[in-house]
């Protein structure tokens, strides 16, 4: 899912279609509170909706040889190379809950951008991103969280929280922002409370033909190799770690949390529809990555580096990040840990505190 904020390019003709495009959704379309107020009071009457699933080993395997990790925790067996799969109540990192859960759909019920419609407003406002949320591990009377396991039998209970619109205030457009609520609950109770911020904005012109694109070229689709190290940077109360996404590990974590928004795979789509100068990095995995330094960073210090979670996140996307960025996690240690993911530019990508 795309991260808010995404740079449309002024392309002659093209751009101008854009204009009058927009033009006529205003002259034309719904009013945005009104299709938000419809949306909630209809999620409202449909109340919760469950699912069951059982954490599969090969996913979370999967998952953390796309994160570039050869092992899911310190010490703890390699799953590199024709490795099993982590063994029965291994229990799941912080943050890879969303490898799990993923959205269940034919492609012909995808829209246009290639994202599920399950919690969209109506049309015109179907152009979805995602731009933020907390995510919180309650505690057990003992203090300890309530860890999901391999091979556990997890229910997914799905709230709509709110709907509202806003107006972008750069652009003046119209949207509608929606709070949804995911409850990952084991046989023990609740593990991970997920609350997720989406935006969506109204749709944008599909071109009938693909056109070259006049945008700057680069090779980062071309890449096979992951040049990211988890290595961590040490100054005083900071600590830093350099990351490269290329178009490799944008596409296999994709197709991990069966994620087909085609602004994560498709060059065309990214650039001559969305108007990015590239494939974009998921916002998920961005929130992946602040949680893996955090963890990182205080695995050496306790005997029992699977219970270093935090008690909570919270999190916003501010700027996309591109396949082939070199960009910095930075987190600043204290009572509440403040981190910014830092793009080319020293522009600010995400921002989240943890505790």
């Amino acid at each position: 899912m795309a991260q808010l904020r995404p740079r449309i390019l002024a392309r002659g003709a093209q751009s101008g279609a854009i204009r009058s495009f927009t033009l006529s959704q205003r002259l034309h379309s719904p009013d945005a509170a009104a299709v938000a107020s419809s949306f909630l009071s209809r999620f409202q009457s449909l109340g919760p909706e469950t699912r069951t699933q059982t954490i599969d080993a090969n996913q979370l395997q999967l998952l953390s040889l796309t994160l570039n990790r050869p092992t899911l925790f310190p010490g703890s067996p390699s799953l590199s190379n024709g490795a099993s799969a982590p063994q029965s109540e291994t229990p799941v990192p912080p943050g890879y809950h969303l490898a799990y859960f993923t959205p269940a759909f034919m492609e012909s019920e995808l829209g246009a951008d290639g994202t599920d419609a399950s919690y969209n407003p109506d049309v015109p406002f179907t152009r979805r991103m995602w731009a933020g949320g907390e995510v919180l591990w309650p505690r057990g009377a003992d203090g300890k969280p309530n860890l999901l396991r391999v091979g556990q039998q997890v229910k997914e209970t799905t709230r709509v929280l709110n709907a509202e619109s806003k107006v972008v205030k750069k652009t003046g457009e119209d949207m509608i922002v929606v709070g949804v609520e995911k409850e990952f609950s084991n046989e023990h109770g609740v593990s991970i409370i997920d609350r997720r911020n989406w935006v969506f904005r109204r749709a944008l012109p599909i071109p009938t033909e693909t056109k070259p694109s006049s945008a700057p070229s680069t090779d980062s689709h071309l890449s096979t190799v992951n040049p990211t190290s988890n290595a961590i940077s040490n100054e005083g109360n900071t600590r830093s770690r350099t990351l490269i996404q290329t178009a490799v590990t944008l596409f296999r974590f994709s197709a991990l949390t069966f994620n087909p928004h085609k602004i994560h795979y498709s060059l065309p789509w990214a650039r001559d529809v969305e108007g990015h100068r590239d494939i974009v990095v998921h916002g998920p995995l961005n929130l992946i990555s602040i949680l893996d330094l955090w963890r990182d960073t205080r695995s050496s210090e306790v005997a029992d580096p699977t219970l270093v979670v935090p008690e909570r996140i919270a999190y916003r996307a501010t700027s996309p990040l591109y396949a082939g960025d070199e960009y910095r996690i930075v987190l600043e240690e204290g009572e509440v840990a403040k981190v910014q993911i830092i793009a080319p530019g020293e522009v600010i990508a995400m921002k989240a505190e943890i505790q």
